[in-house]
């Protein structure tokens, strides 16, 4: 199957709407829960921190040009283990697929349409990704192109309808936590925001046509996904307070629903399900193309397209059973996951670079593919 290669700027894009994920809707009640007003303070440092894994994927990605983490993980650690890893890689990200198609049948059946079954909304959502996998991670990125400046001109008008009901009281006093639950919400967030982002190297930067504005795109999407993930938490507490943050199962859509502008203009949350529906599109588009990817690396398929059927048929099953309630949900997003997420985002990459600093593996091959992808011509 032709290879297909992305811009840094699609790839930016995607960074962007990857991080923001699922997280303007979930991440405000759990981290508000634990340092309540200084929730804000660490989203900001969360973010901050994230750059550091960023430096990291940076300096792995510089042995792996040509090569997914999949490819690079069997190529580094030999053909037995690495296969071991790619597949507890590939059964997460297929586990987290189905959760994400969970999340989306209970926010539309808890908000929308409460007398129809999660799993009909399930299934059309993820009838949605199997068509954008089918079609690639190309289409997929010139599809964001078109989807992201509707986006940000949401994200802005929400910005500005919500600010008259901000009451700074409630975000006082500042910097009252401590430092122990300050550490243990940083990696919370992070294990919600930029964990993940060890699937992008499901892409990045083989799928990407010039790497070294990619990495450029890499820290800026992180920083401005981390900049509206921010702002969610600081508008959720600012309008909604502490209390009612925390204990609501999707604070910023309660957010949206205060929004009021005279007396023709109420209601309108319903920018705020199509920006979520926007970005969990992205993650869960990234989740399943990372388990199809590297499944047909792992087979050493030439064609990934006869595994898109039944992998979403796997996925559609997983969504009903993946969390008993949204209890269970919460629960292992703040005790499991974070856990899981960290022993493929930080210690998978420290090995690879640790095993190819022994074997020597620098690579001039890496250098000479590097040269020819910023340079075609000279292909």
């Amino acid at each position: 199957m032709e290879k297909q290669l992305i811009s840094s700027r699609q790839f930016t894009i995607i960074v962007i709407l990857y991080t923001v994920g699922t997280g303007i809707l979930i991440i405000p009640a759990s981290i508000a829960l634990e340092v309540k007003q200084d929730a804000w303070i660490v989203a900001t440092i969360g973010t901050l921190l994230s750059l550091l894994l960023i430096k990291l994927y940076i300096i792995l990605s510089n042995k792996m040009v040509n090569l997914s983490l999949v490819e690079v993980t069997e190529k580094f650690l030999g053909s037995f283990v690495g296969k071991f890893v790619s597949l507890a890689f590939v059964l997460l990200t297929l586990l987290s697929t189905g959760e994400l198609i969970y999340f989306i049948g209970n926010f539309l059946q808890t908000e929308v349409m409460t007398e129809t079954p999660p799993v009909v909304f399930g299934i059309f959502f993820n009838f949605i990704i199997l068509f954008a996998a089918y079609y690639g991670v190309e289409v997929f990125a010139r599809t964001l192109e078109i989807i992201f400046p509707v986006f940000l001109f949401l994200f802005i008008i929400f910005l500005i309808f919500v600010s008259p009901q901000i009451d700074i009281k409630n975000m006082q006093p500042v910097f009252e936590v401590s430092i122990q639950p300050l550490i243990y919400s940083i990696l919370h967030f992070m294990g919600l925001f930029s964990f993940p982002l060890i699937v992008l190297l499901i892409i990045f930067p083989s799928a990407i046509n010039n790497l070294q504005s990619s990495r450029k795109g890499f820290y800026i999407g992180t920083l401005v996904g981390g900049f509206i993930v921010t702002a969610f938490i600081a508008l959720s507490i600012l309008v909604l307070g502490v209390t009612n943050t925390s204990l609501r199962t999707f604070p910023s859509y309660t957010l949206a629903q205060r929004i009021s502008v005279g007396d023709f203009l109420q209601r309108i949350e319903i920018i705020m399900a199509f920006m979520w529906m926007v970005t969990i599109f992205v993650r869960a588009f990234m989740y399943f193309y990372a388990s199809l990817i590297g499944i047909s690396q792992i087979l050493k398929l030439k064609d990934h397209r006869p595994l898109i059927l039944p992998l979403g048929m796997i996925v559609i099953a997983l969504s009903q059973i993946v969390h008993e309630n949204i209890i269970h949900s919460g629960k292992y997003n703040q005790e499991t996951w974070p856990l899981s997420i960290a022993v493929f985002s930080i210690f998978l990459p420290i090995i690879l670079l640790i095993v190819a600093k022994l074997r020597n593996i620098k690579d001039k091959d890496n250098k000479k593919a590097i040269h020819n992808l910023e340079d075609p011509r000279k292909g």
